[in-house]
């Protein structure tokens, strides 16, 4: 994510807790997903599940109205184009 925090001039802001906080009535509250999750603004990208660079990158050229990212191919992943 540091990468796409420079690629696109954005704030990353990331948030790590011991597991049983995030099981607290305290959180539930707050109305966050529930972890591991990666949001966009108030876009929920992923919620306790794992997600691909492109689908974060996908929600931040959606959030800042950018066209969305060409998926790489395989061969583009390896030599990274």
């Amino acid at each position: 994510m540091p990468g796409l925090g420079i690629r696109y001039t954005i704030q990353i802001k990331v948030i790590s807790k011991p597991k049983a906080e995030y099981n607290t009535d305290e959180y539930f509250e707050l109305d966050l997903p529930l972890a591991p999750a990666v949001m966009v603004g108030e876009e929920i990208v992923t919620e306790g599940a794992d997600v691909s660079e492109y689908e974060i990158e996908a929600a931040i050229c959606r959030h800042l109205n950018l066209p969305l990212p060409e998926k790489k191919k395989f061969l583009g992943k390896i030599f990274k184009r």
